[in-house]
């Protein structure tokens, strides 16, 4: 076994870890699981920030925040905003809304969101 398939072997195993990790964090909120969610359907998910970014979407600056729950991941997009107050990396977010596809990814635009603390899994 090659360097390489080393490297890759721990990476995977960090990746499941880090998935039960999630999915125990988020399980007794009794949510739908991202990994289950349907389009065109409305409903309530929370997960695990793991990356925010800014891109303007039609000249509007838009912050595109990807969430998981160790099921699947979810990409959340506010229309119009640069800065959303509380919502950081590795923070806590629940979402609900219509969530549709775009580009092979499952996305809610401007959603009504909450921000839970760390702790309250």
């Amino acid at each position: 076994m090659g360097l390489k398939n080393i490297v890759k072997s721990a990476n995977k195993g960090i990746r499941e870890l880090d998935a039960e990790r999630l999915v125990d964090r988020f399980a007794e909120l009794n949510l739908t699981p991202l990994g289950e969610v349907a389009v065109r359907t409305k409903v309530k998910v929370c997960g695990e920030v793991k990356r925010m970014t800014m891109k303007p979407r039609s000249g509007i600056p838009s912050m595109e925040i990807v969430i998981n729950d160790g099921t699947g991941q979810v990409t959340v997009i506010f229309s119009g905003r640069r800065h959303i107050s509380g919502i950081e990396h590795g923070g806590c977010l629940a979402v609900e809304g219509v969530a549709h596809r775009e580009r092979n990814s499952t996305v809610f635009l401007n959603p009504a969101y909450t921000l839970l603390p760390h702790g309250a899994e």
